[in-house]
């Protein structure tokens, strides 16, 4: 993590006070949680709805922080401890983190997209951990707090960051990439995430394209060669090398051959031709997946055996295809962290084309910030499921009753069970779910279906 002087921060984010006799204070890391806080610490304040963090600043310095900030428009500031007074804590934070990262000579991977993301990030930092000191992103820690608190945290003789950058509107990415200033980029795929605040898949790809405006001159853009809004993308007026990947063989990353274990994938990609590769997820957009983190594994010379190392280690973050068993000895697909409409299509076909269970269940809830459309959205994805695949289909949620709305086209009544109640789903679940069996269980963040995969799993 960054170590500086309490002056030398206080230059970096022009503080409003002397700092006076604190001034050759040393100060590592910074945390925005004063239940948190690490001996040495920066700890910043936010002024939220129901809590302002300056309430806890004393506390904090008492229990190891080294100095604090404080808003100059927030009265009473304790001017005799080492505080240091800002316009905006936010803004501070990022200037610092701008900062800090001038100082680090290290290799950067920004990766944004719809979906898939957050994936790819662990992949990438996986390959690359072969071979150099990585960092990545923790947890969801990919916006405008986020990013710079996880450049913070990275330790002075870091040799490459994988650095996850994520939206909702425009300027954002452009705003992350900017600080991160990445040597590559890479943008997963452009599917209907966010619809709802850029109006189409247009805008979608505009907003995921800003990550060009940080790329450094002569930079690599590692994008989904088979989304036509990205490789048709607008000149930035600064070289880089474009490197596509996906399915088509017109790509310059894409794979020969897969085949889908009950726990793992096995494939191979034009680029590696005479090694199979293993993968311990399941599903070919995460395949797809992998071929972004190895296209940047090669851009920084990471040999061909150590990739294969990296992907057969590679630890994904939770709730995104990751399996466990439940209490009647059912396999369980927990994928409740999120799901758009193409990333929903993905997990069912995966799911259907598993063999080798007595029955296969999808549990589907709602998909959110879909705009205007969400009705039609979840209503298509049901008419794709296909009763020679799956046993039976629960919703959960008022937009998934659609999804069940166009399963019934295809599905007999009694196999399409629609709930807004997730304690009565539950039950059900429990009751109809046995030994042998898969189970799927996929929707937007907001639905909190992981409770669905906590409750299969207990006796």
């Amino acid at each position: 993590m960054f170590t500086k002087s309490l002056k030398e921060i206080h230059a970096i984010v022009n503080g409003k006070n002397d700092v006076g006799s604190f001034g050759d204070i040393s100060v590592s890391g910074a945390s925005i949680d004063s239940r948190k806080i690490g001996k040495g610490n920066l700890f910043v304040p936010f002024k939220g709805g129901r809590v302002d963090g300056h309430s806890f600043v004393k506390k904090a310095l008492e229990d190891g922080a080294a100095a604090a900030f404080w808003e100059e428009d927030v009265p009473n500031p304790p001017l005799e401890l080492p505080i240091i007074v800002v316009e905006d804590s936010l803004t501070a934070i990022q200037e610092l983190a701008r900062s800090y990262r001038s100082d680090l000579d290290m290799k950067v991977i920004g990766v944004t997209g719809s979906n898939g993301k957050t994936t790819t990030k662990d992949m990438t930092a996986s390959l690359l951990g072969t071979v150099y000191k990585v960092h990545k992103t923790s947890g969801n820690y990919n916006n405008h707090l986020g990013l710079p608190l996880t450049i913070l945290s990275m330790d002075p003789d870091t040799e490459a960051a994988v650095l996850e950058m994520g939206m909702s509107s425009r300027g954002e990415i452009q705003f992350l990439s900017e600080m991160a200033r990445p040597d590559i980029a890479i943008i997963t795929n452009i599917g209907e995430s966010h619809l709802l605040d850029l109006g189409s898949r247009e805008g979608i790809a505009e907003a995921k394209l800003e990550i060009l405006e940080g790329l450094k001159e002569n930079g690599t853009f590692i994008y989904f060669g088979d989304e036509p809004l990205l490789a048709n993308r607008p000149d930035t007026g600064r070289p880089y090398k474009a490197v596509s990947f996906g399915r088509s063989e017109s790509n310059a990353v894409f794979p020969t051959y897969m085949e889908n274990g009950q726990t793992e994938t096995t494939y191979k990609i034009n680029v590696l031709p005479d090694m199979e590769l293993t993968l311990p997820v399941l599903g070919t957009h995460n395949v797809l997946n992998s071929l972004a983190a190895i296209a940047a594994a090669m851009e920084l010379e990471v040999p061909a055996e150590k990739i294969r190392e990296g992907l057969k280690s590679v630890v994904i973050t939770g709730m995104r295809m990751e399996m466990a068993e439940g209490a009647n000895g059912e396999t369980i697909i927990n994928d409740a962290y999120n799901a758009s409409p193409t990333s929903m299509k993905a997990a069912i076909e995966l799911t259907e084309g598993i063999a080798g269970f007595v029955h296969k269940y999808l549990v589907l809830g709602d998909m959110l910030e879909l705009g205007p459309e969400e009705t039609d959205f979840h209503y298509k994805i049901g008419e794709l499921i296909n009763p020679e695949a799956i046993s039976k289909v629960f919703t959960y949620g008022e937009l998934a009753g659609y999804i069940a709305k166009g399963a019934r086209q295809r599905f007999s009544e009694q196999n399409v069970r629609s709930f807004t109640d997730k304690e009565a789903l539950i039950t059900e679940l429990k009751q109809t779910v046995q030994k042998g069996d898969l189970v799927l269980v996929k929707a937007s963040r907001g639905m909190e279906l992981e409770a669905v995969v906590q409750e299969l799993q207990k006796s």
